[in-house]
């Protein structure tokens, strides 16, 4: 099967992140903030992917993969394709974005640009703010000192000033070899610092070069020769080792916790996978590559900022336009801001699309169901949530009114685990019932009910979403949930709870598919479907968006739908291993991706179905990972208007030739023709949800001048 590599692929969405960067029509600081996004994402990549293919090249394995790799070939394609983008990253930093930002006045100044004032400036701030944080680490020992995971060093060539002996300050063997130290530049000190001001102008300097240029003050008795910045991603591939274990032992939950602490632990020294550096010393680079056991492939080299990240830079503009113009998240037209949301949804079904509409409505239902006195009950599932999280706020208030709460934490959600270790924490000692994950499967659905008594019989409300229930994300991720008291949906929710939180046996969901039982057989089955009710006066329609597509089962039915002559229209932010466009295979697929200003998070996959259309929603992308290793769900979007509203949401993003790229068969990806004024999707979203609320404010004036009369 014709097939992309996975990894490959995603190393070309990360060029596509870059590309943003690029563009010289962005708001500088948006630019900076998508170089950033590209370093970010690198971090977790080598973390991750990479480590796996090292091990799997390490340990001997040969073998290709769907792609046609084996582990030592993709390593060395992987090397050679980041090292390209993480170089063009460097020169937009440094030779564009930089400078233009000095012309706005926010001038980095180099170490070898201080002015008297300046270094007096900063002398006096080493001395008083950094010198006492600093613990320099010799490098002669018998054990090589830990270098933490993703943490930025500074590392010092020492020469011994003239008439010192080397016993006098503690070393002691040959006096010839390298006298190397190490010091971790403080993560608790802000990494950019403000210079006094001269004129208008707004000059900074970096904690990293402070350091370095004063570092001569850690070591009385030794001149600085050389001095290199640098970081190491480490492996962290690894989890748990799940054992058979009863999850309603409370013994054996508290050691999988405690084996889920060590796993973090170990991943901050575990193997080094890769190293950025500044280029400033090829001595210290060399020395650290050996004892690091990296090779130069794994050692990537740039002038002046090893990370972008670390500048922060968005309080210098005053007037706030180096950056995108503020877009507000509207509250939703037709949910009320001042009563429960109840009798409401006993009408009609409501589709919350953020970061266009604002999150409250999902932390209001919470909020209402902790204090309302007929609310019996609270489930729900936890992903990632976020720190200083209402949600939890919630939750907790809820117990401690008496509801029965019982929340299934996900620990094992990478990178997200000690946190989730914390609020699990939080949430039992306020007397809720913490389910902690399943057995060898993640839970990534994301799924609330509420039960509440009502007329001598329990009704319940239930939200699923597209994207995790935290409140912070869900201002910068595009993601769609669905609020419904329809007792179809409802009933499908407690067969969901039963099974995760219980012994249920697997019983049958009529409308919600669940991963990995039916989620990825049902699909398969809408895509034969498709196939079969696809004739050439009326051919079949597809239409999906995600964040991912690698499953190669899924990949294949794709392939059967073009060659039966069923259009297929897909949207994939990021990793695509089909092969779009190759004649008598995938003519009639066409991939396109955006990349904007928010993170496009929702799964949405319509089927035309001979006239009978339908459409979903869910939590899951179509990897191999989600519907195979996964708890996931999809749900339907069932009422006339809730469908055409998430419909109108899908097409729109077919329609952008703004910031909308098209994969090509070889595997490159090109800009989306169209006129020279591009359509936006994401600004034809916002004016939408934008106008819908200038009408409801409208509105409620009216209603409210009614009053008064």
């Amino acid at each position: 099967m014709n097939l992309f590599n996975r990894e490959l692929s995603w190393l070309e969405f990360n060029n596509r992140v870059l590309c943003k960067g690029l563009d010289k029509n962005l708001p500088l600081l948006e630019r900076l903030q998508f170089l950033s996004i590209v370093t970010s994402n690198f971090d977790e990549f080598f973390q991750v992917r990479v480590a796996a293919a090292k091990r799997l090249a390490e340990s001997g394995v040969t073998e290709e993969d769907s792609s046609g790799l084996a582990p030592k070939d993709l390593l060395v394609k992987i090397s050679e394709r980041a090292h390209e983008i993480i170089s063009a990253q460097n020169d937009c930093l440094m030779l564009d974005v930089l400078p233009a930002l000095a012309k706005k006045g926010i001038e980095y100044v180099l170490p070898s640009e201080y002015t008297e004032s300046q270094k007096s400036f900063l002398s006096s701030y080493f001395r008083n703010e950094v010198y006492p944080l600093l613990t320099p680490l010799r490098t002669d020992t018998e054990v090589f000192p830990p270098v933490l995971n993703l943490i930025q060093y500074a590392a010092f060539y020492l020469v011994p000033m003239k008439g010192i002996h080397m016993e006098s300050v503690g070393f002691e063997g040959d006096e010839n070899a390298p006298k190397i130290a190490l010091v971790q530049i403080p993560s608790g000190l802000g990494h950019t610092v403000w210079l006094p001001e001269e004129g208008e102008s707004k000059p900074f300097a970096l904690l990293s070069d402070i350091i370095t240029e004063f570092g001569r003050q850690i070591f009385p008795g030794f001149e600085v020769s050389e001095t290199l910045v640098f970081k190491v991603a480490r492996d962290a591939d690894f989890a748990v080792n799940e054992e058979v274990r009863n999850k309603t032992d409370e013994k054996e939950t508290e050691d999988f916790i405690h084996e889920m602490e060590k796993v973090l632990l170990k991943r901050r020294s575990s193997f080094p996978v890769q190293m950025t550096c500044n280029s400033s010393s090829v001595c210290l680079m060399e020395f650290l590559m050996d004892k690091l056991q990296l090779r130069e492939k794994d050692v990537y080299k740039v002038s002046g900022i090893i990370d972008p990240g670390v500048l922060d830079l968005r309080g210098a503009d005053e007037k706030g336009d180096l950056q995108f113009e503020k877009w507000d998240h509207f509250y939703p037209n037709d949910l009320p801001e001042d009563e429960p949301y109840w009798d409401t949804l006993k009408l009609h079904d409501k589709i919350l699309h953020v970061p266009y509409e604002s999150y409250d409505p999902v932390i209001k239902m919470l909020n209402d169901a902790a204090e309302d006195s007929d609310v019996l009950a609270i489930k729900m599932t936890l992903y990632r949530t976020g720190r200083d999280s209402p949600i939890i706020q919630a939750l907790v208030r809820a117990a401690q009114n008496g509801k029965q709460v019982v929340v299934l934490v996900e620990l094992k959600a990478r990178f997200d685990e000690e946190r989730n270790i914390a609020w699990a924490n939080v949430l039992e000692n306020a007397g809720v019932t913490v389910i902690y994950g399943l057995e060898n499967l993640k839970v990534h659905a994301k799924i609330l009910m509420v039960m509440r008594r009502e007329k001598g019989s329990i009704r319940r409300y239930v939200h699923l979403a597209t994207g995790n229930y935290n409140p912070k994300t869900a201002k910068l991720y595009s993601d769609i949930s669905l609020f419904t008291a329809k007792p179809e949906i409802a009933n499908d929710a407690t067969l969901f709870f039963n099974l995760v939180t219980g012994y249920s046996s697997l019983q049958k969901m009529n409308l919600i598919s669940m991963a990995p039982v039916s989620l990825k057989s049902k699909l398969l089955m809408m895509i034969d479907r498709e196939i079969d009710r696809s004739t050439k006066q009326n051919p079949g329609l597809i239409i999906a968006k995600m964040n991912s597509l690698t499953h190669e089962e899924i990949i294949s039915a794709l392939y059967r739908a073009s060659q039966a002559g069923v259009k297929v229209l897909l949207n994939v932010r990021g990793i695509c291993m089909l092969v779009p466009g190759v004649e008598g295979l995938s003519e009639n697929i066409r991939v396109v991706s955006i990349v904007d200003r928010y993170l496009e998070h929702s799964r949405i996959i319509y089927f035309q179905n001979g006239g009978s259309e339908e459409l979903y929603c869910s939590s899951a992308d179509w990897m191999s990972r989600n519907l195979d290793r996964r708890i996931e769900l999809m749900f339907p979007i069932q009422e006339k208007a809730a469908f055409t509203e998430v419909k109108g949401i899908l097409d729109t993003y077919f329609e952008d030739t703004d910031s909308a790229m098209e994969l090509n068969q070889d595997g490159t990806w090109k800009k989306v023709s169209g006129k020279k004024n591009g359509v936006s999707a994401q600004e034809v979203l916002y004016k939408k949800y934008k106008k819908l609320s200038d009408a409801r404010e409208r509105r409620i004036e009216t209603e409210f001048k009614i009053r008064r009369k």
